[in-house]
């Protein structure tokens, strides 16, 4: 191999790990909603339009794999299930606010969107 394209490599593999991670149309959305206080599988299902209750569940799984959540269930009756951000997932907030931002402005260079609505993400 070029010493060009181990260099590129070297450079692609953390960007690949990273959308292995949290790429999808649905990971960050989840994420978000549980950053914004939705702890209970129904409550995040709700807060994001057009998510099947099969895919969030997969999605789920794949998040606290890779520790980004963890899932606790809670004794009572009826049996509950919570799911809260890790420390882990925290260290993205820096990165999805650069999404967020990016998206902002992208929306008003196609769209001429120039709502000021408060976009701000809470962890």
């Amino acid at each position: 191999m070029k010493k060009e394209h181990k260099a590129c490599m070297s450079a692609l593999l953390p960007v690949r790990d990273t959308l292995d991670v949290i790429g999808g149309k649905w990971k960050i959305l989840i994420l978000i909603s549980i950053w914004e206080g939705n702890k209970h599988f129904r409550e995040i299902e709700r807060s994001i339009p057009k998510l099947s209750t099969k895919v969030l569940s997969k999605e789920l799984k794949d998040m606290q794999a890779n520790q980004l959540i963890t899932r606790t269930v809670l004794n009572g009756f009826p049996v509950r299930t919570e799911y809260k951000p890790t420390a882990h997932s925290k260290t993205l907030k820096k990165v999805i606010l650069e999404l967020q931002d990016w998206g902002i402005k992208h929306r008003k260079q196609i769209f001429g969107d120039t709502s000021e609505t408060d976009h701000s993400i809470r962890v």
